[in-house]
């Protein structure tokens, strides 16, 4: 084969070379004036050649050198590879004939084993028949509480029972092992005696380690004896004798746990409500720290650090007073026991007092084991000191009602503030009620302080219910005999300053100003109550009214009378009673009784028509009817009441009606009316017309006919007076069987 074919690789780099160099040539030499410097560049290129040639010598040779003591080092490795196979031979061979002697040797082996047995068994055959010298001994140790002692000798024994009983095991030789077991039977026994002392011990531990703490310290070292000793066996994983593992490390926690539960936790039934519970609780406060205390001081300086004795004492604790707390929560506690629970389960528990003592901190941090009671038993309990407190938030003002309710009867008026306004205790007493139980609340959660408040808002908005009932009894009392009580107007005054009041006081109850605003509900109580009041006054004040509204209109009243004087008097009177009520009530009072006033003069003047038989006549009226109007205007205006929230323009408006000389104009000035006054009816208008005793039958009816092209609406806030008045129906014609109709 031709050196190409053997080597592809070297013809393509000789190819990719001349390439390169042919590129790199016409790079060089594209302008002949670079042909000049051709000898430079074929000196430097023939330098460059031989270096890289006599470095690719020194390489090979480097290489060729190499594989020779690589060669050399393989033909050594080949002789001594054989040289040791001839040795193996040799030695198999020689293996071979010696087997028959190795057959003597084996049981030369099987003899010395029994014999080493045997000299074991020898050696402790005094041990094995003083064992029952040993129980009495460790007996007696143990009644005189030479603990350490007595473990020694009893660990002594066991390891002798062990021992035998291992090799019986790896012998299996099954057995013989319960006559083992039966002749070192009094082991049991002795374990278990020295262990009811050890736990006895560890159950006074914390009288102990205040008073002489060696017993303790020796009932832990024992512990730690045997802790050692099951850790051994276990880690061998050979033989577990009986008895083993005995866990009294794990045992030495469960007594102590068991101790701290049973000592405070497991009494006999306590009185679970008010005194009684305080007493409880404040003795579990006190003892558990001192307890903790004594662990914290003492009792750790007993035992290892890994025990965390202080933590496991705290946790115990902790569970402990979980499950008591749980306990007591299933009595049925009256709402102080339900407080105290709440108290000193979220406040006391953590506080300075208790858990967050100086003396106990910083080793004892119990923010780590949870909360005392769950978030679902703290909302259950708050609720059931919610319901209790209503209870009794009831029946406090059921109580306050009813004292209310014979106030109202006394034959002497209300109490008065500094500035004469009437009022009783009923806001001061409902509110100081309402403000103890939300403050109470306040020291406990944020959350049983708003159920607190919005159970107070609920029970004060149901009183308002109640309280307007009794009102509405009074009154009814108060119709049948208008002598009794003797001060009803009073107390009504004194009602709406105690609305007021508790109105005002409301938003004062909770202590974040965000959480204040005032419920719908409640407003609407206060409101109705407000009504209730003020329409039983309204009442009264008509009542006294009445009489005089009869004898108008009349001829009499039309011709000139002191009619509306008097009526000034009545309302001049009662005037002077509403300004012993707080504003504004004062003032709406004043507009409510103006308003009265009005529709009342003009329910006279409608129901009762007079029929004005002449110009003259009707001039008479317009006359009396602006000077009625004025002088109550005037008087309403003096008690402080302003012309634009009086409603007596209307009678002001219905004299413009009246007075109007030309009836064909009646259709525009009854729309400006109707547009003024958008609840009058056709009725009223009708009736007005009569009134005149001038208005055809075919102005009538343009009238009316204009109205109904005139629908109106009653518009936002508008206060109506004339929806309230009922106008009689026109009587039809009584027509006889066999006559015409008139």
């Amino acid at each position: 084969a031709s050196p190409d074919e053997e080597w592809p690789e070297a013809e393509k780099a000789e190819k990719l070379a001349r390439g390169a160099a042919l590129k790199w040539a016409s790079g060089v030499f594209y302008r002949p004036e670079k042909l000049e410097g051709l000898g430079h560049y074929r000196r430097r290129e023939t330098q460059r050649n031989s270096s890289i040639q006599s470095r690719l010598k020194s390489t090979v040779q480097s290489y060729l050198e190499g594989v020779s003591t690589g060669l050399e080092q393989l033909r050594s490795a080949a002789q001594e590879v054989q040289s040791v196979c001839q040795d193996l031979g040799a030695a198999r061979w020689a293996l071979l004939d010696s087997a028959d002697h190795f057959q003597g040797l084996q049981q030369m082996r099987e003899l010395m084993e029994e014999h080493v047995q045997l000299a074991s068994v020898v050696q402790v055959l005094p041990q094995i028949f003083s064992v029952h010298e040993v129980f009495s001994h460790i007996l007696q140790l143990l009644h005189g509480q030479h603990l350490l002692e007595a473990h020694v000798e009893l660990m002594m024994v066991e390891q002798l029972r062990d021992d035998i009983l291992s090799q019986l095991h790896f012998r299996g030789l099954s057995g013989a092992q319960a006559t083992v077991l039966s002749y070192f039977s009094g082991l049991q026994e002795l374990n278990e005696s020295l262990a009811k002392q050890l736990w006895d011990i560890v159950g006074s531990s914390m009288r102990l380690v205040r008073e002489d703490p060696v017993l303790f310290v020796t009932a832990v070292r024992i512990i730690e004896r045997e802790e050692k000793i099951d850790d051994t066996l276990l880690l061998e994983a050979t033989f577990l004798p009986p008895g083993r593992p005995k866990g009294w490390r794990q045992k030495f926690y469960q007594v102590l746990q068991d101790t701290i539960t049973g000592a405070r936790f497991r009494a006999p039934h306590m009185d679970a409500e008010g005194p009684g519970l305080a007493r409880h609780l404040a003795a579990l406060q006190k003892d558990i720290v001192s307890e903790l205390c004594v662990v914290k001081d003492l009792m750790v300086q007993c035992v290892p650090a890994h025990y965390n004795i202080l933590g496991i004492c705290t946790a115990t604790y902790h569970q402990a007073l979980t499950s008591h707390l749980q306990e007591i929560l299933r009595e049925d506690l009256d709402k102080q026991g339900l407080f105290l629970l709440l108290e000193w389960a979220l406040r006391v528990y953590h506080s300075p007092e208790m858990m967050g003592h100086p003396d106990l901190l910083p080793e004892v941090d119990v923010s780590a084991l949870g909360p005392l009671m769950s978030s679902e038993l703290v909302d259950q309990t708050e609720r059931r000191y919610v319901m209790k407190v209503k209870a009794s938030v009831f029946e406090w003002m059921q109580r306050t009602l009813e004292v209310e309710f014979k106030e109202w009867f006394r034959e002497e008026e209300p109490e008065t503030d500094h500035q004469g306004f009437f009022q009783s205790a009923l806001p001061a007493i409902v509110m100081q009620m309402l403000n103890e139980n939300i403050q109470v609340a306040s020291l406990i959660t944020d959350s049983l302080q708003q159920k607190i408040y919005n159970m107070a808002l609920e029970e004060l908005e149901a009183f308002l219910g109640r309280l307007r009932e009794a009102l509405g009894q009074c009154g009814k009392e108060h119709q049948q005999d208008r002598a009794v009580p003797k001060y009803y107007i009073s107390h009504l005054l004194a009602v709406l300053n105690n609305n007021l009041a508790l109105s005002n006081s409301v938003s004062s109850l909770h202590s974040n100003t965000a959480c204040r605003e005032v419920p719908t509900s409640l407003q609407a109580a206060l409101d109705r109550m407000q009504k209730k009041a003020t329409q039983l006054l309204l009442e009264e004040l008509l009542l006294d009214l009445q009489p005089l509204c009869l004898q108008l209109p009349s001829r009499k009243w039309l011709s000139g009378s002191q009619l509306v004087g008097s009526m000034c008097e009545v309302i001049d009177k009662y005037a002077k009673d509403f300004s012993r009520v707080r504003k504004p009530v004062c003032t709406l009072l004043l507009a409510e009784s103006e308003l009265l006033v009005a529709s009342q003069y003009l329910r006279a003047l409608l129901q009762r028509k007079m029929v004005c038989r002449s110009r003259e006549e009707r001039g008479e009226l317009c006359q009396r009817l602006l000077q009625d109007a004025t002088q109550l205007r005037e008087l309403f205006c003096g008690l402080g009441l302003d012309r634009s929230q009086q409603s007596l323009e209307a009678v002001f408006a219905l004299r413009e009606l009246i007075c109007l000389k030309d009836p064909a104009l009646l259709s525009l000035e009854v729309v400006g009316f109707i547009t003024k006054y958008p609840d009058v009816s056709d009725e009223h208008i009708s009736t007005l017309l009569d009134i005149r005793g001038d208005v055809s039958k075919e102005v009538r009816h343009v009238v009316l006919e204009m109205m109904a092209q005139h629908p109106q609406v009653l518009p936002e806030g508008y206060r109506p007076i004339f929806s309230t008045i009922l106008v009689p129906v026109p009587e039809l014609p009584f027509c006889l069987r066999k006559g015409k109709c008139a």
